[in-house]
């Protein structure tokens, strides 16, 4: 059967989510986690040096506020020179200041790089889970920023902020190392007050809040190389009838690579089956069921592409 190639998109305009099966049935289902910076697997998530210069305010509280929308700002006043150093510059403060805003903020970690090896296998189940595709120039995504990567961590002034008398953007506390460049992260910040809390605890130990994603946010779903064929289908019978693309990845014949097999694009009714994805309609009845498993039954190769039944 011929080979269809996924559709390519302005890259500017996509943002993608690397997920567990059941995180993209929740996406599918319409809601979506903000978590908590505390909750996230880099210990160094907001956390940067805080220097508070000696007598400053004695021993009484560091007073900020935050804004979840607002953008860096273009001069950078409130940061040190990397190299500065004094007994007064600790983390002891922002880990503070990190534990007020797990009470508070949630965040939404998303992605420009839509075909990243590492992510899939941390943050999709070890490719069992999916890549949600979404479209950044929906206003659901109003405020949305990228991480910065240094080689050196921020040390940030306090006595700036607090004179400044103006909400700290939470865009600027969002620097990771070098380390992560590859995830190419990009974020949207919203307060918890405006979330809906879902479940009290979860794995992380945080109580899980969720927004509402609009349905025309979701532009394709990638199911990856290991996800169950029973998974398969249901996200089928999911985006079936839906205005998105919905493909298969496998391993590459050459390289490290995924091959991208397409079953559906928007406005198509029937699905495009091929060896590889042949598994999830072969229980089918009519001629969608009759191709796939004329499929299964010609095509030696339908063995080997699929070994998650």
């Amino acid at each position: 059967m011929r080979h269809v190639p996924f559709p390519l998109r302005n890259p500017a305009m996509a943002l993608y989510k690397y997920v567990t099966f059941k995180n993209a049935m929740h996406v599918l289902e319409g809601t979506i986690r903000f978590t908590q910076p505390g909750a996230f697997n880099d210990p160094f998530e907001m956390v940067p040096e805080l220097h508070v210069p000696e007598g400053f305010g004695g021993d009484r509280e560091i007073n900020m506020s935050f804004s979840v929308t607002a953008p860096r700002r273009v001069t950078r006043d409130y940061e040190l020179a990397p190299d500065f150093e004094s007994d007064h510059c600790s983390d002891s403060n922002s880990r503070s200041i990190r534990s007020s805003l797990d009470q508070t903020i949630g965040i939404l970690c998303l992605s420009k790089n839509p075909a990243s090896l590492l992510m899939w296998s941390y943050y999709a189940d070890q490719y069992a889970g999916a890549v949600v595709e979404f479209d950044d120039s929906h206003d659901f995504f109003r405020g949305s920023f990228p991480i910065e990567y240094r080689e050196h961590r921020p040390k940030l002034d306090v006595s700036y902020y607090e004179s400044n008398n103006e909400p700290i953007p939470v865009a600027e506390l969002c620097v990771k190392p070098k380390e992560w460049e590859h995830e190419r992260e990009v974020r949207v910040a919203r307060s918890l007050s405006d979330c809906q809390l879902v479940q009290d605890t979860s794995a992380d130990g945080y109580p899980v809040y969720v927004m509402s994603i609009p349905v025309e946010c979701v532009k394709a779903v990638t199911m990856g190389e290991r996800m169950p064929v029973e998974h398969q289908r249901h996200i089928w019978e999911m985006v079936k009838d839906r205005n998105l693309s919905l493909h298969l990845d496998a391993i590459s014949n050459w390289g490290y690579d995924l091959r991208r097999d397409t079953i559906k694009l928007p406005g198509m009714k029937s699905p495009i089956i091929s060896p590889r994805t042949a598994h999830i309609f072969v229980q089918d009845s009519g001629p969608t069921g009759d191709i796939a498993r004329w499929q299964l039954k010609s095509n030696k190769l339908a063995q080997f592409v699929n070994d998650t039944l």
